[in-house]
């Protein structure tokens, strides 16, 4: 059982545990140690952060742990998630860490980490981290690397290197590098001139990096909610919260809209008629263009235990298989490695196109959806129209402990007679989140009055015998 990180690395209220100073000093120092140099030599780290204003104090921590075992920092400022993956994979770096909570609200934050490949680091390697930092093990780190005194192998300033051959890397240098890598993940002829696409930044790291790149391409581009104050972002906006940017397409007569999450790994779609459309949406027009085009060569598109039944359905009828991982990106990307499938993602607007990336991105998410619109021409609204997705209930429920909720002696019996009472026609889906104390519900089937009784009656069983008093 991991102690510190969750599904999307380790996350909490700013300056608690484990987010107060000294703990990220700690992990700083453990991430230094446990994520050695490629080259040899001290590991090369770059830090990105999203808008939040506990960002920078975070980061300054983090970096002063790094530095007292021996690493070098480069600081990106303000980047989104899926950039810090990109630029750590570009510019060689050991080790790439965002200062973010995602969707969550600014008095939240946390620290996501990616290996040298830009991909979250599994959980064995997060597990060692965990004892390194809990368990003392830290105390030793600083001998490991040579470096026994605070401040050690300071970055010197951006131009003048470190290490032959490898020149500290500035924040307007990495975005600059993620940039021109977006922009090559499309074809050379690709330009959306006249296209009026409304961006919902979520006052977070997208703000500046989503509106350059859709104008890079000619777009009409209207940004809302591009203004960070450190307290806004994710404040009922983004895609958390897209009615705004649908009520905005629609006054604006867009041809879609984007909707990013707070560290913008995510991307919901917004059609001409103001319809939001998911990650499932995503993953069916994306399957049928790569099936196309001859590269969905295993016939398999990764989804989670929360993919929407119509997905399942529709895929089969066009002959790909869903096949079904743990919520999380990193479980979906290491279901895609294991099987060799390239393209996987979620509901929530996680979506990974493995030929291009190694983590969901919601720009490049974006940026190939409509380049897939403009090459196929479809009409989204009017395809959109003709989906039903099947009733799907979600219920948060606040939880003082988390015992095994099969083996609980109330809770396990009454998720199965729920799936009994359900049968084929729906699905019952009971797991703790991994970021917050909360048991997550999920019940879906034909009939929404079904759903929704049943996810009333699992909620009550559930405050009944672990709720936590609101």
């Amino acid at each position: 059982m991991k102690r510190l990180f969750g599904t999307d690395g380790i996350r909490g209220t700013a300056g608690e545990f484990p987010l107060d100073e000294p703990t990220i000093v700690r992990l700083g120092r453990a991430l230094a140690a446990s994520l050695p140099s490629a080259a040899g030599g001290p590991p090369r780290i770059v830090i990105g952060r999203d808008t939040r204003e506990s960002g920078p104090a975070i980061e300054a921590a983090l970096a002063r742990g790094i530095r007292e075992a021996g690493g070098l920092v480069d600081l990106g400022g303000v980047l989104t998630t899926p950039a810090v993956a990109c630029v750590t994979r570009l510019a060689g770096y050991d080790a790439g860490l965002v200062v973010s909570a995602s969707h969550n609200p600014y008095r939240d934050n946390g620290i996501k980490v990616f290996s040298r490949t830009g991909e979250k680091i599994p959980d064995r390697t997060e597990i060692a981290i965990e004892r390194l930092v809990l368990d003392g093990g830290e105390a030793a780190l600083p001998g490991r690397r040579g470096a026994a005194a605070p401040g050690g192998a300071e970055r010197p300033d951006p131009g003048r290197g470190s290490l032959p051959g490898r020149p500290a890397l500035g924040p307007a240098d990495l975005a600059g590098r993620y940039l021109a890598w977006l922009r090559g993940t499309v074809g050379t002829g690709a330009s959306l001139p006249g296209w009026g696409v409304v961006l919902d930044c979520a006052n977070g790291a997208a703000s500046d990096l989503g509106p350059e790149l859709f104008r890079r391409f000619g777009a009409a581009v209207t940004a809302i909610n591009a203004r960070p104050d450190g307290r806004n972002i994710n404040e009922g906006c983004g895609a958390l919260h897209p009615n705004g940017l649908a009520v905005e397409v629609r006054s604006r007569k867009a041809r879609l809209g984007l909707a990013f999450d707070g560290d913008a790994d995510r991307c919901l779609i917004v059609d001409s008629t103001g319809r939001v459309l998911d990650g499932d949406y995503v993953l069916f027009q994306a399957a049928l263009d790569l099936t196309a085009a001859g590269r969905l060569g295993s016939g398999t598109v990764v989804g989670t235990v929360m993919s929407n039944l119509w997905l399942e359905r529709a895929l089969e009828a066009e002959g790909i298989r869903l096949l079904r991982a743990p919520v999380g990106d990193k479980y979906v990307l290491e279901e895609m490695q294991r099987g060799g499938h390239v393209l996987g993602g979620e509901q929530s607007g996680h979506v990974i196109f493995l030929e291009t990336a190694t983590t969901g991105d919601g720009l490049l998410t974006g940026l190939l959806f409509l380049d897939l619109l403009r090459r196929t021409g479809l009409d989204l609204a009017a395809w959109a129209a003709t989906v039903r997705p099947c009733p799907q209930v979600l219920v948060n429920v606040p939880v003082r402990e988390r015992p095994p909720l099969d083996g609980h002696p109330r809770i396990g019996p009454a998720i199965r007679e729920e799936e009994r009472r359900l049968g084929a026609a729906g699905r019952v889906l009971v797991r703790y989140s991994g970021t917050e104390p909360k048991a997550r519900i999920m019940v879906e089937g034909e009939s929404r009055k079904a759903v929704e009784q049943a996810a009333a009656r699992l909620k009550s069983v559930i405050e009944d015998a672990i709720g936590r008093d609101a």
